[in-house]
């Protein structure tokens, strides 16, 4: 069942979009180690270093607890306006900009102050958080069938050296979610730390295998410069090479703190977005339809505007095409308890989740684990 207003209530001009302007949030967040940055230099507190971890971890979640969840949908009279609105879109290519702002501020800060390890710690991991979050972007971005929107997906995914996430996630993920082919796709019983370097090592599997297969259908190899994952790789030669070069070796344990602290920001959402679900077989062998069930969702209204609807995930897989400004809610799709970055900090404790998310689980296959992505099927 969806939840949505009215048909006549765009016909009647009365309905408009209240998040509007609200989107823009996504940008600011690309700006946060700047902004921690800046309050470093206006008031000499430290703490301000971790400005990004403070807001991300902290300011968000308590902002999504005291503002609930928002389960309203646009009316679907309005979503081809909403889609073919140019506003929406530009905020998000502006937020590779911002992003790229963070990162060679960053940079340009720590080779000129030569913080001690603690203040270098907090402003690496404050980047990590954009240039993982970011990855959302790319995300948003890859969906797109425009070239440009898609080169800057790329942009976007060079920080972290993950140019393979757009090929896999569009080609291999949306095939393959909530199966247990899915490298994206997490288990019941199964922890983060197993599937963190599961899902690392066969995303990057998956995302070769199927651009080799795409280049292979135009008779080309592929090693060969139309390969979309070596030239997201080499945007990422090209960029790091820069920065070193400009900046120096003092720029170099920042650049791999972000990448590997913000690519596995990407794969602990995986992690959250798929746990213990599946979808069933059918009589000839493949799988059902992806369906609204098979993702968990979140309506944290907070979290929802930050993530560009992220965690709308159920609308997403069902209908890819929808733009994040139009993604819906669900009453079929199963709700997590709280909104990601809550369900991040839990997910990496893995007794508590289990704790919190297996009997979630069980309810929503009423008891019956067989219907379920298990870690160990034969215990079942």
């Amino acid at each position: 069942m969806i939840n949505t207003m009215p048909e006549n209530a765009v016909s009647s001009g009365a309905w408009h979009d209240p998040k509007r302007y609200w989107w823009m949030l996504g940008f600011v967040a690309m700006l946060l180690p700047v902004i921690g940055i800046k309050l470093v230099e206006a008031t000499g507190l430290r703490l301000f270093w971790w400005f990004t971890i403070l807001v991300i971890f902290c300011a968000i979640p308590m902002l999504d607890r005291l503002l609930g969840d928002d389960t309203s949908n646009p009316p679907e009279s309005a979503v081809p306006a909403l889609e073919h609105d140019r506003y929406y879109r530009w905020i998000v290519r502006l937020a590779v900009l911002a992003e790229y702002v963070s990162l060679v501020v960053s940079a340009q800060t720590v080779a000129a102050l030569h913080l001690g390890w603690f203040d270098y710690l907090g402003l690496s991991l404050s980047v990590a958080l954009v240039t993982g979050v970011s990855i959302n972007t790319a995300h948003e971005l890859g969906h797109k069938s425009a070239r440009v929107e898609r080169i800057l997906a790329q942009l976007a995914l060079a920080p972290t050296a993950y140019g393979h996430f757009c090929i896999e996630h569009n080609y291999g993920h949306h095939k393959r979610v909530a199966t247990p082919e899915d490298p994206a796709s997490s288990r019941y019983g199964e922890s983060f730390w197993r599937f963190y370097p599961r899902t690392t090592w066969g995303g990057i599997v998956s995302g070769w295998q199927i651009e080799r297969t795409r280049l292979s259908r135009h008779g080309l190899p592929a090693w060969h410069w139309r390969n979309e994952i070596l030239q997201s790789w080499a945007m990422t030669v090209v960029l790091w090479t820069t920065l070193l070069l400009w900046l120096g070796l003092t720029v170099l344990p920042l650049l791999i703190i972000q990448a590997v602290y913000g690519a596995s920001m990407l794969e602990v959402v995986n992690y959250i977005e798929h746990y213990g679900l599946l979808r069933q077989k059918r009589p000839d062998g493949g799988y059902e339809r992806c369906l609204p069930e098979h993702s968990w969702n979140s309506n944290r209204r907070v979290t929802n505007v930050f993530l560009y609807q992220l965690q709308r995930h159920a609308d997403h897989h069902a209908n890819p095409s929808r733009s994040y400004q139009a993604l819906r809610h669900f009453d079929s799709a199963p709700e997590l308890p709280a909104g990601y970055a809550t369900m991040i900090l839990i997910a990496y404790i893995s007794p508590l989740w289990f704790q919190i998310m297996d009997p979630r689980v069980k309810a929503h296959y009423a008891g019956d684990l067989r219907r379920a992505n298990l870690q160990n099927p034969a215990d079942h």
